[in-house]
């Protein structure tokens, strides 16, 4: 395999990453900022307080994004196992 080759596979492998890991980030972002400023405007600096529902909302994008999940990591395994098979 040539350098491009391994640079593309990592390539890949970052973007699929980044696909995977973002639903779950950006959900946790959006709700760590709502119970950020509620306790702003409260005066309720609590720190579990923000734990528990940023926990509930992970747990429920993770499980309404599985499927889309799912398919994409097997679309990328999918493609480096037929590059690893063209090897041999």
């Amino acid at each position: 395999m040539t350098s491009e080759g391994v640079i593309d596979v990592a390539r890949e492998a970052l973007l699929v990453m980044i696909k995977l890991g973002a639903p779950a980030m950006l959900v946790a972002l959006l709700v760590g900022v709502a119970i950020s400023l509620l306790q702003a405007l409260t005066q309720m600096q609590e720190m579990t307080l923000s734990f528990v529902p940023k926990i509930l909302a992970i747990f429920l994008t993770i499980l309404i994004a599985l499927p889309f999940m799912i398919t994409t990591l097997t679309g990328f395994s999918e493609e480096l196992f037929r590059r690893i098979a063209g090897l041999g």
